[in-house]
């Protein structure tokens, strides 16, 4: 059964987004369509490996990024700085011109970012693609050629837009993750109990993290999702959702959330209601806060990613075009998951932090 929540937050009633999955190639369907695997296999490698400075220096660029950055996660701040280390690394002469705001709820104020970034006529623009609105502006992009365009935090190409892909399409595959969370789940339950989601705000995240979670659960399981939610990726908001749901019924077996400040956001409410380790939440993404609260038994379980691999694909993807090796970046790059439960080893855990942060760990 579902609520309306009078304070603002947004009630699901149901996920119309602007995202089905026609639009979208999944990773490896488009590898096998546009026979990239090799080169995708190439570019891995050269992500996994050690920095190979350029021997003459470069014609200045200038890079633009424009990123949700505002927000307990640290993905996005992490990226910027393993990209710009790696950048270093290989010795590329560049201007970065940077622009930070909340998720979801600034989409007017990332949109003045992108003017101005347009303005700034810059030979790389690194942002997202998740609302409507972002569609829009990334098509506007692309039809100008003259600046490249990396879309970070996606992987699955849309299809409407067939040989005009931006630069490069960069993250860690959406699916991919939400499957592995599934597949605990359904093990942790046998496949039997009812559920909650929290969603972020309605476009390609919760979509890709959220509706798909409850397809493949519905598929593979007789797990019943009873409440559902979004809640703008803010942890006042989830917190406020998961007191509601709450209030009505506690016969839950987890309560699935889509971002890491929405995890917070339950966990205080489970705090508060003295059901914390009884109802099980996770994270998503696995960023030093998530850890943390692993560490400390408030999270149950999330699903990590190799982090600094994104920021590293962007130095990469940007030293093979300045080099005139532009046929050797792949479409798509999508980077690896771990799966961090409550309990965990600590010498395991300090082994996944020193791969997934490799040039971040102490920032």
């Amino acid at each position: 059964m579902k609520y309306l929540l009078t304070f603002t937050l947004l009630f699901l009633f149901s996920l119309n987004l602007y995202a089905v999955e026609e639009e979208y190639f999944q990773v490896r369907e488009f590898l096998k369509t546009t026979n990239q695997e090799d080169k995708y296999n190439e570019f891995n490698k050269i992500i996994k490996q050690d920095a190979q400075a350029l021997k003459k220096k470069n014609k200045k660029i200038k890079i633009v990024l424009v990123y949700p950055a505002n927000q307990i996660s640290d993905y996005w701040r992490k990226n910027k700085i393993s990209f710009e280390k790696r950048l270093e690394e290989l010795k590329i002469d560049y201007e970065l011109i940077d622009f930070f705001t909340k998720p979801a709820v600034e989409i007017k104020e990332q949109s003045k970012h992108l003017m101005k970034a347009l303005k700034e006529n810059p030979d790389y623009l690194i942002f997202t693609l998740d609302a409507k609105k972002h569609k829009k502006f990334v098509e506007r992009i692309v039809s100008k050629k003259k600046t490249k365009l990396i879309l970070q935090n996606i992987t699955t190409p849309l299809k409407e837009w067939q040989n005009r892909q931006p630069f490069i399409y960069i993250g860690f595959d959406h699916y991919k993750g939400t499957t592995l969370l599934a597949d605990h789940y359904i093990k942790e339950t046998n496949g039997v109990g009812n559920y909650a989601v929290l969603y972020g705000s309605k476009g390609y995240v919760s979509y890709m993290r959220g509706t798909k979670l409850v397809e493949y659960l519905n598929k593979n399981s007789k797990l019943k999702l009873t409440h559902e939610y979004y809640t703008d990726v803010n942890k006042e908001k989830a917190k406020l959702a998961t007191l509601d749901l709450l209030n009505r019924d506690t016969n839950l077996k987890f309560i699935y959330a889509c971002s890491t400040d929405i995890a917070f956001g339950v966990i205080e409410a489970l705090k508060e209601k003295n059901l914390l380790g009884q109802i099980k939440v996770n994270g998503w993404g696995g960023g030093s806060n998530e850890l943390t609260a692993i560490e400390n038994n408030l999270l149950d379980i999330t699903v990590m990613r190799m982090s600094d691999d994104s920021g590293v694909a962007m130095a990469e993807a940007i030293k093979l075009d300045i080099t005139n090796q532009a046929y050797k970046v792949p479409t798509i790059y999508s980077g690896e998951f771990a799966i961090v439960e409550k309990g965990i080893e600590q010498a395991e855990l300090e082994k996944l932090k020193n791969r997934a942060f490799r040039y971040t760990k102490d920032d």
